[in-house]
């Protein structure tokens, strides 16, 4: 098996790079995030190769010298041009060659074995120690920007604001990040991938979603929280949500379906609907009419490690689809939960208009309140997203234990 780091790509008609992020196949095997152009070679029974990439550039800062517990793993060849690396790669027998298209050599070609990828990509959902170590420092560096997003919020803060802050108490600069944060304030939050960080604060702060992650030696995390200002009926939004958020991640539980998880979630949600008068009908007449989709449209969450959405999370091990539920299009995790992963679990009730408004058009439309509706949109909506290891019993919540040791 030969894998690449991949390469740095040029913007078009541009002599400046797109910020470099490695292949996540090459990040498996080591932790090295900012190494383009150099390889691993693997022949079963001898110390794995590593053409390392370490040019003699002024223009830029080169990688440092190789370092770290992994070192006396593998079988070290620095690389002074990319050109060099087909010295070092086995050219004989066959070669599962793991990369992008443009990433490849002469007579090294990625040619990506459909069978290989499905085998590697349906493992990877099951994280070793060491991966589960990252993952745990992934969440206590993400932490303190979720702290300082909020004293942003209650300050008063912009959005671009909020979202500098969240860098500074990271250590993160934006190409760093796994993910562009989510850094919504108001009405925002209702946006559910919102891509934008407003520079002029609004004129009252009602209410900061924040769905914001970092990441250690290639390992990300993904954390969700919402806060308000005081109001009564957002924050009792709020309670509740977390309420069933804090339930449903005390059943990531081996041997689970996760699909089963994602259904129960809406019916919690309607629950939640129906009680906070928002919707008066039956929770399980919501879900079954799509009701309970118009507040949550995405699905509950999804596997997470060196990808934020992790890969091979709706298919087996023979890369064949595991299907969703019907109606339910957007769930990216529909595996039976096994002791060793990692998933998040994200559930969520929005004001989103375009939806609103294509409910209140339907035969369900007069079982809205839509007086309560009409102001809580004014606060966009509510996540809660934490990340739960799957054990042999009770589940491991990454994202409340490191909110527990560093609160």
């Amino acid at each position: 098996m030969i894998i690449t780091s991949g390469i740095a790509k040029y913007r078009f008609l541009d002599d400046m790079h797109y910020p470099f992020k490695a292949n996540p196949h090459f990040l498996h095997w080591l932790p090295l995030t900012q190494h383009p152009y150099s390889w691993i070679a693997y022949t079963p029974g001898k110390k794995p190769v590593l053409a390392y990439y370490q040019p003699d550039d002024y223009w830029h800062v080169p990688p440092t010298a190789p370092e770290g517990d992994w070192v006396e793993h593998f079988d070290i060849r620095i690389l002074s041009e990319p050109a060099d690396a087909v010295h070092h790669l086995p050219s004989t027998g066959r070669s599962a060659i793991i990369g992008e298209d443009d990433s490849g050599l002469p007579g090294f070609a990625p040619n990506n074995p459909e069978s290989v990828l499905n085998a590697l990509h349906f493992q990877r959902a099951y994280k070793t120690p060491y991966e589960l170590s990252r993952q745990r420092l992934a969440q206590r560096r993400a932490v303190p920007g979720h702290l300082a997003a909020r004293a942003g919020f209650l300050a008063g803060q912009s959005e671009a604001q909020i979202h500098a802050a969240y860098l500074a108490a990271t250590g993160h600069t934006d190409p760093d990040l796994p993910y562009n944060n989510i850094i919504g304030l108001n009405e925002n939050g209702a946006t559910l991938h919102y891509q934008y960080k407003n520079t002029q604060a609004p004129a009252q702060h009602r209410a900061l979603l924040i769905d914001a992650g970092a990441e250690v030696d290639g390992y990300a995390s993904d954390i969700t929280r919402t806060w308000g200002n005081g109001d009564a009926h957002f924050q009792a939004l709020i309670d509740a949500v977390e309420r069933e958020q804090l339930a449903l991640c005390a059943n990531v539980r081996a041997g689970t379906d996760y699909r089963d998880l994602h259904l129960d979630c809406h019916l919690r949600l309607g629950r939640v609907l129906k009680a906070l008068d928002i919707v008066d009908m039956d929770p399980g007449a919501m879900l079954e009419t799509g009701v309970t989709s118009t507040f949550f449209p995405h699905g509950l969450g999804h596997p997470i490690g060196l990808q934020v959405h992790d890969i091979a999370g709706y298919t087996d091990e023979n890369g064949q689809l595991i299907p969703r539920p019907a109606g339910h299009p957007f769930l990216r995790m529909t595996r039976t939960l096994a002791p060793g992963m990692v998933v998040t679990i994200e559930p969520g009730l929005y004001f989103i208009p375009t939806l609103l408004a294509k409910l209140k058009e339907s035969q369900h439309g007069h079982a809205v309140n839509w007086k309560n509706v009409e102001h809580l949109a004014k606060f966009g909506g509510v996540r809660i997203e934490d990340e739960v290891h799957c054990t042999d019993g009770a589940p491991e919540n990454l994202t409340r234990d490191a909110f527990a040791e560093l609160s």
